[in-house]
């Protein structure tokens, strides 16, 4: 973006790019000045804001450039005016293999200073928020689990008013797969990472007690030996050697024995989690979940650019920045595997995205559908063009770690997970391996949530924001009006911090976050 020019109806995003982005809508035969490439040019047909307008002619089989690097191949002849998208661009990418951690940058000047307010649990990790969690081994405790959840509504929990809520995980799966097969071991993770999150204050488990997913594996596994400090009343169902709570429907008597046995061992928590309180950490206890959904051609210009930013003031400030979405980072990979910390973290990376090709081969597709209807609507093209807009979230520091879907994150500094490119599949694993903030960023207006994590909704152009003012919490049009991005990602950071001090976000405010919990199912259902 140092290199872009602008004027108030376009932006350019390198001088090599052989297009604009329109910044409004143009207009068949409208004249416009493309700036020193192109000079003023006549418009060939109606363009949208957000699309790419033609400044330097191609044809047929040319590259075209977009933020200096190839989006695709011209697939006809495209004079200056034209319009650039799915009719006249087609994807074509190879994994580049080239450099690998040959520019890995110097760690950033370390800054301190930044705090919030946060839940320190034993162990040391900082929550943002106060739950209790009903989690589901398998999809046939989900109904139990909602119920148990459910109970405690709001006027109940008026009492404790320290608690944030009680909230259900229950998936679609637990069973019909092999054990201890790639869906399994998937799924423990993300169901132990819940359970061990530190916005998680205490839980209770519930199985039906002959799936597949069965109690003691997850608690084994997953290594759920305590709570967040809770202490149990002797009588509390509890598993034979941890004091880990654990209810199966099949064992406790069926459906209604169970609900009113996990409503009483909620009971007992809630003057515990409630007397628990915040303290001031720094903002190196911040583990950020990056995310974009719904995006649009102002996505890689405005708000994911400010996010970047963010990633890079906050590893500075020592956190951890998650970057994810890999199917949104194939055509980008360069940007990440010449910048890593070691040679064998970029190629995790390049196997990752090898993976990817030959998983979405098998069932018949290619990673270029990526691309949603309403991403093209909004302008991208192609999934390098997407991922290229994508990637900047992940700012300029050094890649220190590659890690699996819902892997708990040790490291500090930014990291990549693996995980598609779907919001809620893609967040859940985030949240699962430790995020304790989620910055989302949409250009199309998505509506997202994701408990126990507050999300920060982002907007990417200020007509989004002031449409669907109820869901987003930050306008990033900003940066095509008359602030730096270094300016709106330093108001971000000041967002997020004090998000995680307990203001409340619009998903929150709106209710979002418990149907958004989606593991990841990968390989045959049996």
């Amino acid at each position: 973006m140092t290199s872009a020019s602008s004027s108030k109806a376009w932006i350019r995003l390198h001088p090599s790019d052989h297009c604009i982005v329109a910044l409004r809508r143009f207009t068949r035969g409208e004249t416009i000045d493309g700036g020193a490439t192109s000079g003023p040019m006549e418009l060939k047909r109606d363009i949208a804001a957000g699309h790419k307008v033609c400044v330097v002619r191609r044809s047929a089989g040319d590259e075209i450039h977009k933020y200096g690097w190839s989006i695709g191949i011209a697939t006809q002849d495209i004079e200056v005016g034209e319009h650039i998208h799915d009719h006249n661009l087609r994807c074509e990418h190879t994994l580049d293999y080239a450099g690998l951690a040959s520019q890995t940058p110097n760690p950033p000047q370390p800054l301190s200073g930044k705090t919030f307010q946060g839940y320190v649990r034993p162990g040391g990790r900082v929550g943002t928020r106060n739950y209790i969690a009903v989690i589901s081994t398998v999809n046939c405790s989900a109904g139990v689990s909602r119920s148990v959840a459910s109970h405690f509504n709001d006027e109940i929990l008026k009492a404790y008013p320290n608690i944030d809520g009680v909230v259900a995980f229950k998936h679609d799966s637990g069973c019909g797969m092999a054990l201890d097969g790639i869906k399994h071991r998937t799924l423990s993770r993300v169901l132990g990472g819940i359970a061990k999150h530190p916005n998680i204050a205490a839980y209770v488990l519930i199985g039906l007690g002959c799936e597949q997913n069965t109690l003691g594996h997850l608690q084994k596994s997953q290594k759920l030996v305590s709570l967040q400090g809770v202490k149990w009343h002797p009588n509390a169902s509890m598993s034979p050697t941890q004091d880990v709570p654990v209810l199966s429907i099949q064992d406790t008597g069926g459906t209604k024995a169970t609900i009113r046995r996990a409503v009483e061992m909620v009971n007992e928590l809630l003057p515990q989690v409630n007397a628990m309180q915040r303290s001031t950490v720094p903002a190196s206890e911040i583990v950020l979940a990056t995310k974009c959904g719904g995006s649009d051609g102002y996505s890689g210009i405005t708000a994911n650019p400010a996010l970047g930013v963010v990633s890079d003031l906050l590893v500075a400030h020592g956190g951890t920045s998650i970057l994810s979405e890999t199917t949104e980072l194939y055509g980008a990979e360069q940007l990440f595997t010449k910048r890593a910390q070691s040679e064998k973290v970029a190629r995790q990376l390049l196997d990752k995205l090898q993976w990817w090709k030959e998983y979405t081969a098998h069932y018949g597709e290619d990673i270029d559908n990526n691309p949603s209807l309403g991403n093209k609507a909004g302008g991208l093209t192609t999934i390098v063009e997407k991922s290229l807009g994508a990637a900047s979230k992940g700012g300029s520091t050094a890649l220190q770690a590659v890690i699996e879907y819902g892997e708990q994150v040790s490291q500090r500094g930014l990291v990549i997970m693996d995980a598609p490119g779907f919001d809620p599949v893609c967040v859940t694993g985030m949240v699962a391996g430790g995020a304790n903030v989620v910055v989302f960023t949409t250009g199309r207006g998505s509506c997202f949530g994701c408990k126990p994590v507050p999300s920060i909704k982002v907007a990417t152009n200020s007509s989004l924001f002031e449409r669907m003012n109820d869901d987003m919490d930050l306008n990033m049009g900003t940066i095509l009006e008359n602030e730096s991005i270094e300016q709106a990602g330093a108001r971000m950071l000041d967002a997020i911090l004090e998000t995680a001090s307990g203001k409340k976000t619009k998903s929150e405010l709106l209710g979002y976050g418990e149907d958004e919990f989606t593991p990841w199912s990968i390989g045959p259902t049996l």
